[in-house]
């Protein structure tokens, strides 16, 4: 990596399942990438505040509990209101494909689920860091 990528990471709502979340942290920093890691019961507002704040390339959220395609159209809406178009929002969680093939053509990045490869969730940011940034 030629700079390091700043990542802010939130789990948003009202889900409290947040191991997976922090397993995703530990090995994003590990592989050299600045983590911010806001926790649990985020809002949209608060995580694009974050993202603002932190003068971030990536936002990664966790949603486990169905409330993914509220959530991640909202984020999207204020990243691109406060003019975050060259910050990825990616993410993962329990979440069909057809609703990731949804989001996708809304300009959410690529979205992971359960047993995906840590490395290959690393690979895509990273990549995607060195192209878009």
């Amino acid at each position: 990596m030629d700079k390091k990528i700043r990542i802010v990471m939130a789990k948003p709502g009202l889900d409290g399942h947040d191991r997976g979340i922090k397993v995703l942290a530990r090995a994003y920093r590990d592989a050299g990438m600045e983590v911010i890691y806001l926790g649990l019961r985020q809002t949209p507002e608060m995580i694009v505040n974050a993202a603002i704040q932190e003068d971030a390339d990536v936002v990664a959220l966790s949603i486990l509990s169905g409330a993914h395609m509220t959530i991640f159209p909202r984020v999207l809406d204020l990243m691109k209101k406060e003019k975050l178009n060259d910050v990825l929002l990616t993410g993962g969680g329990i979440i069909p494909d057809s609703d990731m093939e949804k989001l996708k053509e809304l300009g959410v990045g690529k979205l992971f689920g359960p047993g995906t490869p840590v490395q290959e969730t690393v690979d895509y940011i990273s990549g995607w860091v060195n192209e878009n940034r």
